[in-house]
């Protein structure tokens, strides 16, 4: 199995399990830019030198010994469930990818038919009601994480805990985890684990958002995407990412966690 997901800086000295729509792009030019002094030209996710991943064969021997070695302090960063799923909505259903075409080809036509989801276009200036395909949407969410069907779940919305599980479960140990509404804070406690070949001001960092300006803006707050209903599915599939996580499950506008993550708590759950 491996450590799928698992990024790592060229100098060996961090390691970063990636959990998509969680600030993933900023960290990985962050990680980047500690070996090179430059950010990568692109999407960090295309980059196929300068950072050691294990979708790269040559990577993955390095990985595995500096993760069962420990040799390398490990993180990774979590987001709120409400805005995380909300997140994967505008960007990988109603937005444009960046190659100009919709996300995994024909999935929006499949929802339109199956599920009744109408995104719009940016011909009529992705004019749709937002709220009600939404929660269409996130009823076939569920439906791929609780049967897999119509199709195996997506990275985007399947559970952070599913992905920082297999890191634990094969033999990994996080140093941090932190939280995407706190970045510059929790970054800089990871950076502070190590001496960076080039020094990291978090301040002057830009946030490295690659599909923003492809699609619709979220035109209401977070609480009225979500009926009782919308709820009740977001507990099905998310109650691990609330409790392990700290946040606030009761009021979906409370964007911040209600505490510290647990490190040995996250291990011994996401690790049986």
């Amino acid at each position: 199995m491996g450590f799928p997901g698992t990024w790592m800086t060229e100098s060996e000295t961090l390691v970063y399990r990636v959990v998509p729509k969680c600030a993933c792009s900023t960290i990985g030019q962050i990680m980047f830019w500690s070996d090179h002094g430059r950010f990568f030209d692109g999407d960090i996710h295309d980059a196929q030198a300068g950072l050691h991943k294990w979708s790269m064969e040559a990577s993955q021997p390095k990985i595995e010994a500096a993760v069962k070695g420990h040799t390398a302090p490990a993180f990774t960063c979590v987001r709120n469930p409400y805005a995380r799923i909300l997140s994967s909505f505008f960007d990988k259903i109603a937005g444009i990818q960046r190659n100009g075409k919709r996300y995994r080809g024909n999935l929006v036509p499949q929802l339109a038919q199956k599920y009744g989801i109408d995104v719009g276009s940016p011909d009529n200036g992705f004019d749709f009601d937002q709220i009600a395909s939404f929660r269409r949407f996130l009823l076939f969410a569920r439906d791929t994480i609780r049967w897999r069907r119509p199709m195996e779940p997506d990275i985007h919305w399947s559970a952070m805990s599913g992905h920082i599980s297999t890191f634990i479960v094969n033999g990994g140990r996080y140093d941090r985890i932190f939280f995407t509404e706190t970045f510059n804070e929790g970054m800089q406690q990871v950076l502070n684990l190590i001496e960076p070949k080039v020094p990291v001001d978090l301040a002057a960092i830009p946030r490295f958002n690659e599909s923003e300006g492809h699609g619709p803006k979220r035109a209401h707050k977070v609480s009225d995407y979500f009926d009782d209903l919308s709820r009740h599915l977001i507990w099905e599939i998310y109650k691990k990412d609330f409790q392990l996580f700290r946040y606030d499950f009761d009021n979906p506008d409370n964007k911040f966690p209600l505490g510290e993550v647990d490190l040995d708590e996250v291990h011994a759950k996401l690790g049986d």
